[in-house]
């Protein structure tokens, strides 16, 4: 696990955060500007001077206990700001091999005993992270020739040539139009899947959170609102995430099949299936769907003739209502299937249906009502 418990104290802000972060996947950093993301990523890094105990795995880069402080250029991490940050005086291989010698002249510093190297220094190698990045064609090129997305590429390439045991990213596509963000978006789904590192993820942006993410962490005035799986938080009711007009949850699912006649693909998942956009994604191939609160609603009988194209069983778990909208958690399947509790697992994939009061007094709606849910859209992310 990652270990961060840090404090920070400052004139209009305090940062006071007790964090175990898995040590390999995703984690998403995320609130409102100001609730302390950056100032976080900056304290783990060592670039701000909390006090506490940062430790990875058996690593223990701060621990103001036992007097432990490892500076910054000792700690083998990554780290990937908005702003590329390139050398504009040198090419992009040049710039690589800037990444490389900071890697070499941290271990001819010494690091304290116990500090180990990256678990598969393979995978940094310098063929493989261009490969990666797929920046093999911008190698010879100067900076500031490069497109905004090139330039983020290639920062994030020089981050990952330093053979991190963690990659730090403030932001990374926030400089970015939507156009390099969809660029780009590709190469850190790569980073991702192909490597066994785990990566901290500030950001803004919920639709970068759903695509990313595996863990979230939901910071608010700098301390921790929620922790957890990224499929459970989304769908908790009693977040600030689920009251936002694009709350929603995302599902993992494998693509069944495709139906090239209408553009679409079936992705099922444990308890049911959905028909979203075609895909480029190979039958057997595992994605992820989200799917927002705003277009699901409900029945209590089987559609017969709809224009929605998916309809699943559920049962409603638990509702939220307010002057005007009723926030329902649902679970899909039957309770009969899931069992007398209703936990989720393999046959509970939770959705959110936001609808109104009104329609939710017309239907008498209570916890424990079986129910048909009709999906308008799917995002396949």
């Amino acid at each position: 696990m990652i270990e961060a418990r840090l404090q920070l104290d400052r004139r209009d802000f305090t940062l006071d955060v007790a964090l175990q972060l898995p040590e390999r996947g995703v984690t998403a950093l995320f609130g409102p500007s100001g609730c302390g993301k950056t100032t976080l990523l900056r304290a783990i890094a060592g670039l701000e001077r909390a006090s506490g105990r940062v430790a990875l795995g058996t690593d223990i880069w701060q621990d103001d206990a036992t007097r432990r402080w490892l500076p910054t250029h000792q700690r083998p991490l990554g780290y990937v700001i908005q702003e590329a940050a390139l050398f504009p005086h040198l090419d992009v291989a040049a710039n690589l091999a800037y990444g490389r010698r900071r890697s070499a002249e941290a271990q001819r510093c010494g690091k304290a005993p116990g500090t180990s190297e990256a678990s598969d220094t393979a995978a940094f190698s310098p063929d493989a992270v261009v490969d990666l990045l797929g920046i093999g064609p911008l190698l010879q090129r100067r900076t500031a020739t490069l497109s905004g997305g090139e330039r983020q590429r290639v920062a994030i390439a020089r981050a990952l040539a330093t053979a991190p045991r963690l990659l730090l990213m403030d932001e990374p596509l926030a400089a970015l139009d939507a156009q390099r963000k969809a660029e780009i978006l590709p190469y850190l789904e790569r980073l991702h899947r192909d490597l066994a590192l785990p990566i901290v993820y500030v950001t803004h942006a919920m639709a970068e959170v759903a695509r990313l993410a595996d863990h979230l962490v939901l910071l608010d005035a700098g301390r921790v609102l929620a922790a957890g799986p990224l499929v459970e938080l989304l769908a908790r009711p009693d977040l600030p995430l689920a009251h936002q007009d694009d709350a929603g949850v995302v599902i993992e699912a494998t693509v069944a099949e495709h139906d090239s006649a209408y553009g679409l693909s079936r992705v099922v998942f444990g308890g049911g299936a959905l028909w979203v956009g075609e895909t480029a994604a190979r039958p057997g191939q595992t994605v992820r769907a989200r799917v927002l609160a705003r277009d699901v609603s409900v029945t209590r009988q089987l559609p017969i003739e709809t224009s929605v194209v998916n309809v699943l069983p559920v049962w409603l778990e638990s509702l939220v209502a307010d002057r005007s909208t009723a926030l329902l958690r649902l679970v899909v399947g039957r309770p009969g299937l899931l069992g007398a509790t209703g936990a989720t697992g393999a046959e509970g994939v939770l959705l959110l249906a936001r609808i109104t009061r009104r329609s939710c007094d017309a239907l008498a709606l209570h916890p424990g009502d079986a129910l048909f849910a009709q999906i308008k859209g799917v995002a396949l992310m």
